[in-house]
């Protein structure tokens, strides 16, 4: 077994009551980032109105590295795949789940989430991003998408979730900064 992979596996057997996940910023040439409106079955609970755009994110899975989950996740909610790696989160970000999610979800095994995070740039065609049936037969995750400035992103998520996010912009903010035309193409003035 190769050093980073056991150096993940003790990551995540490390994480107790929290779900190891991994989340994504995925910024377009514009540098807005992309949310998903989480997709409901129930009417909007009253904390969630107002706060149920989210970026992707999902767990890791038992030996799975976080990068190959966050490119496998990206895919499975956004079908993204023309996407290049900008950063990664210098370290993990952990949240508590409310007492009235925490029984409902994940069948109480966990109190929250910890994540890794994730920042890319979307190469793509808009096109490509297809919420309703994207890649691997998962379920749909969100019903709308949309492009927002990094600076709403706070504003935007449900409060338990928000100092994670608070983190996630402050250590990718420098990304966000639209992509030169040269830079798009490769070629430099001259």
């Amino acid at each position: 077994m190769s050093r980073l992979r056991r150096v993940v596996r003790s990551e995540v057997t490390q994480f107790g009551n929290y779900r190891p996940c991994v989340g994504i910023m995925l910024l377009n040439r514009d540098g807005l980032v992309f949310v998903g409106r989480r997709r409901t079955k129930k009417p909007l609970e009253q904390p969630r109105i107002g706060h149920e755009w989210q970026m992707p994110q999902g767990g890791i899975d038992p030996g799975e590295d976080p990068f190959q989950a966050a490119l496998r996740e990206m895919r499975e909610e956004t079908n993204v795949a023309s996407a290049t790696l900008l950063s990664e989160s210098p370290e993990w970000y952990t949240y508590d789940l409310p007492d009235e999610f925490s029984r409902k979800s994940w069948k109480g095994r966990f109190h929250g989430q910890r994540q890794k995070w994730f920042a890319f740039r979307f190469e793509g065609d808009e096109s490509e991003i297809d919420i309703e049936t994207p890649a691997g037969g998962q379920r749909p995750e969100f019903d709308a998408w949309r492009w927002t400035p990094i600076d709403q992103l706070v504003d935007l998520i449900i409060p338990f979730k928000r100092k994670v996010y608070e983190r996630v912009v402050e250590n990718f903010a420098h990304l966000a900064a639209p992509v030169e035309a040269s830079a798009q193409s490769g070629h430099g003035p001259g």
